[in-house]
């Protein structure tokens, strides 16, 4: 790669020099016929495990890649539930944009990758560092990496919803979840995540009802329909989820349904 880098960089050389010299007081002097040759050898990377791929083509494959990278975030990790219980959390209390989108999608990056730390770890023993010191090919290391990923998932999956897409894919009963292919495996995390979501969303949405209940009846009780209840009763739900430091218990039991 430095071989090409240099050449081109004396290939643009050669061409300014001509068009830089003065036209008064020196002839032309034509350019000195020069031949670059560049043999595909030169800009290809010698990968250990891999073999010669050229430069170009790496490139290609790490952009497509790379498209994967968001899905397999959301739907391989704990990242969907975390999101959809702050979701509910925040409807829940009634301040629609606080805590921003921003501030949301960052705290659930960083529970994402707390939580998904000793499964990263792994995968980064068996596969990835074997891989890159050439001592496996990259179908073994993709062998390897799936083992722990497949374990986390299969940890947080219902039985029913493996069971509907092993029925849908038209397979065989497997001995063991662990002999599921991943084209099971992981629509069948999704939709357990979603559940599991939806009912964590659930029981953190009921206490906040309450109270919207109890200041609406209030309210109506005395007469005051001219003011909001959702307006009265925002300043007491963020009361009391800050006096049982909310935050804490929230987070405490997102990791811990993972474990």
């Amino acid at each position: 790669m430095t071989r090409v880098i240099a050449a081109a960089m004396l290939a643009c050389a050669l061409l300014l020099i001509p068009g830089s010299a003065p036209a008064q007081g020196r002839r032309p002097v034509a350019p000195a016929a020069t031949t670059v040759v560049q043999t595909p050898q030169a800009v290809s990377v010698q990968i250990n495990g891999v073999g010669a791929v050229s430069a170009p083509l790496q490139i290609v494959v790490l952009m497509t890649l790379l498209t994967f990278v968001p899905a397999a975030l959301v739907m391989m990790t704990s990242f969907t539930r975390i999101a959809i219980v702050f979701h509910f959390l925040r409807q829940a209390i009634g301040t629609q944009e606080i805590p921003s989108n921003q501030m949301v999608i960052g705290l659930t990056l960083f529970l994402t990758a707390f939580i998904m730390a000793p499964t990263a770890t792994r995968i980064n023993a068996l596969a990835i560092q074997p891989a890159m010191a050439g001592q496996i090919d990259v179908t073994t290391a993709l062998d390897r990496g799936s083992a722990p990923l497949r374990e986390f998932m299969l940890k947080q999956t219902r039985q029913a919803d493996l069971a509907l897409f092993v029925e849908l894919a038209r397979l065989d009963r497997p001995a063991t979840p662990q002999d599921l292919p991943m084209r099971v495996i992981i629509p069948a995390f999704a939709i357990s995540e979603l559940k599991t979501g939806f009912q964590m969303g659930f029981f953190l949405f009921v206490p906040f009802l309450l109270v919207d209940l109890v200041v609406s009846t209030t309210l109506l009780s005395i007469g005051m329909m001219q003011l909001p209840p959702m307006m009265v009763s925002l300043p007491f739900k963020v009361l009391l989820f800050v006096m049982i430091d909310g935050w804490n218990l929230l987070v405490g039991s997102l990791i811990r349904s993972f474990l």
